[in-house]
Formats: structure tokens, C-alpha cells, sequence
């Protein structure tokens, strides 16, 4: 492997050129002034990067996955579990800063559902057959069929519904050749089984199991249980305890003002 020009390829290579040289100076002179201010720390414990590398291998990350996120050589990683106490700084911070996101993830990896179930959920609440939503990631419909029933998903497939949500979500699916009974049999079948649609969702929210979809734009609050009517939705639970916590109050502010305990 041939590093890039800078201060390794001058330190470990004995590159001498422009880029090289300035490089070390310029790393020279952070050193010095580092040390002039008592701030010079050339080494930090592994112990913190430690634990993070076996968090992110319990989330499905190889090592090769984690070298390469962060980036730095496998054998550091490789040296830090087996025991190294000592590395420098600035590779203790690319390690620490990779996340177990699904594109860091190996494609086997198996994940929770939630975000994939979600997507596909709200894209035949706004008319997306769902043979088409088969066809478009190359599976049989009985295949697709299972996906949405398992427990868990691989990665691959996740990914790829999520890239056909971001494609698909503001498409009317009659330009794409879904036929007016098509479409309308796809929004019944979703109204049937509350499935939201793309508006109720965010983007941050859509794969936290434990979120709820926003329906009405005021979903856990007391007027967001009144909106529900509007939309022919029954209340979902965050609005059924905001109406439920609301009526509390006004219990409890009937009965001070009565003189009785509430």
C-alpha cells in the first residue's frame, strides 16, 4: 500500500519531498507548542477504544468493517484487543467517532425491522402496489411478503428499501403505471391496517421502534386527538394519553375550585 504524502510517508517511507517536509514541520511545530503549553499528549489508554470496538462488534461490525469506517490499519484494532495499552490520539478518535450505521454494517448483517416494515407500509398508503414495490427490489411477492412478516431484516435489503422509499415517496404511482384499481385497492388495504403514510413520518423517527407516527401534525397532544376524527384515523396512543392526561386536569382544577379533593 502506498500511503498519501504527509507526515507518515515522511516518517515511515522517508519520502523528502514539498508536501512530506511541510508536513512534518507543521506537525514539528504542534508538537512544540503542545509542549511549551503542557498540553502535549502523544499517547492516550486503549481501554475507552477497547469497549467501543466490542460495541461495535456486537452491533455486527468486523474488524475489516470498523478498519475501514474509521480509517486506520486492522492490526491497530487487532493490537488494541489483544491488549495494547497505548495508542496515539488522533486514531483513538476515528475509532471512536464510527458508528454501527447500516452502511457501515456487513450486508448479512441482521437488523430490527421496524424502518424497513415503515417504509414499505407507507408507500402503499399512498397507492404503491405492492407487487410493483416487489418488482422494483428484483423479488417475487411472496418473498416481499415475508420480509414484512420476519423478525428480523439483513442490511442489504434494508438498504435497498430505504434507497426505494427516498426514490418513491413523492412519485404518484399512475406515472409509473399502477392502474387506478390498483391504487386504490393498495390505500384501502394499508387503511385497513393503519398504515401511515410517508407525511406522518420523519426521517430521525421512522426506524425508532419506539416511535409513533404523526398522523395529524399534532399527535400527542389533547387537539391531536380531536384531529383524528377529521382524517377518519382512529386516535393512536400518544394521542390517547395526551386526551386522557388533559382530562385529568380538568378534573383536578374542577375540583379545587369546588373544594373538593380530586
Amino acid at each position: 500500500m502506498t500511503r498519501d504524502h504527509g507526515y507518515s510517508r515522511y516518517r515511515l517511507d522517508g519520502c523528502r519531498c514539498y508536501v512530506c517536509g511541510f508536513a512534518r514541520s507543521r506537525y514539528d511545530e504542534n508538537r512544540d507548542r503542545a509542549i511549551a503549553y503542557g498540553t502535549w499528549q502523544p499517547w492516550t489508554e486503549t481501554e475507552h477504544v477497547r469497549i467501543h470496538i466490542k460495541s461495535l462488534q456486537s452491533c455486527g461490525m468486523g474488524l475489516r468493517a470498523i478498519a475501514a469506517a474509521a480509517p486506520c490499519d486492522r492490526k491497530r484494532l487487532q493490537g488494541v484487543m489483544a491488549g495494547q495499552e497505548r495508542m496515539r490520539p488522533e486514531i483513538a478518535a476515528r475509532i471512536l467517532a464510527v458508528e454501527p450505521s447500516l452502511e457501515n454494517l456487513a450486508p448479512s448483517t441482521l437488523i430490527a425491522p421496524f424502518g424497513t416494515r415503515r417504509r414499505v407500509h407507507a408507500l402503499v398508503a399512498i397507492g404503491w402496489p405492492q407487487q410493483y414495490l416487489a418488482e422494483h427490489l428484483g423479488m417475487d411477492p411472496g418473498n416481499f411478503g415475508m420480509m414484512l412478516k420476519r423478525e428480523q431484516v439483513i442490511v442489504r435489503r434494508a438498504l435497498a428499501v430505504r434507497a426505494m422509499y427516498g426514490e418513491l415517496w413523492r412519485v404518484d404511482p399512475a406515472d409509473h403505471g399502477a392502474t387506478p384499481g390498483g391504487i386504490a385497492r393498495a390505500r384501502a388495504y394499508a387503511a385497513d391496517r393503519l398504515w401511515a403514510p410517508p407525511a406522518a413520518w420523519d426521517d430521525d423517527s421512522i426506524d425508532d421502534p419506539a416511535a409513533h407516527p404523526d398522523w395529524t401534525g399534532e399527535c400527542g397532544t389533547p387537539a391531536g386527538f380531536n384531529a383524528h376524527r377529521y382524517i377518519g384515523v382512529p386516535p393512536c396512543p400518544p394521542c390517547r394519553d395526551a386526551r386522557n392526561a388533559y382530562e385529568r386536569e380538568r378534573r383536578a382544577l374542577r375540583a379545587a375550585a369546588n373544594g373538593r379533593k380530586p
